[in-house]
């Protein structure tokens, strides 16, 4: 069980934080390729799954999975979107999503007034809070598979 990385996306796409956790594979581009790729990925599957939901889906999209990783999505009320890859055996990430957001990034992003530039999350603090949260998740492991 491990968690591979995370993005946080604002409104417009516009990747505000990236960490790596036990990425194994680099994608060979740019990491501003890489951002626009993952953001396209998730308006058109967003979008792809408004339009074919046979119900009114509360949620919307979560996550999807491949044969090696599963992507946990959340969005906010304000747009912003958070993106975490996993392996196989994490089933449903929701929850941790929702405690970032709330717990980490609320507490130290939105309620710090030196962070004041919305376009990157420069804060020293929120980054090693993010990462002594994953890294005390029941699902993280520091030499995964």
């Amino acid at each position: 069980m491990t968690v591979h990385n995370l993005y946080i996306f604002d409104r417009n796409g516009v990747c505000l934080y990236y960490n790596e956790w036990n990425r194994k594979k680099q994608a060979g581009i740019s990491k501003e390729e890489e951002f626009k790729l993952m953001y396209g990925m998730l308006f058109s599957i967003r979008s792809f799954v408004s339009k074919m939901s046979p119900l009114d889906m509360k949620d919307g999209f979560l996550s999807f999975q491949t044969s090696r990783y599963r992507l946990h999505y959340y969005e906010t009320p304000s747009g912003l979107r958070f993106v975490l890859n996993t392996d196989l055996s994490v089933a449903n990430a929701r929850d941790t999503l929702q405690y970032i957001y709330s717990n980490l990034y609320v507490e130290y992003i939105v309620k710090n007034p030196a962070c004041v530039s919305p376009s990157s999350l420069d804060s020293e603090l929120f980054s090693s809070r993010l990462d002594a949260f994953i890294r005390a998740l029941p699902y993280y492991s520091p030499r995964a598979a």
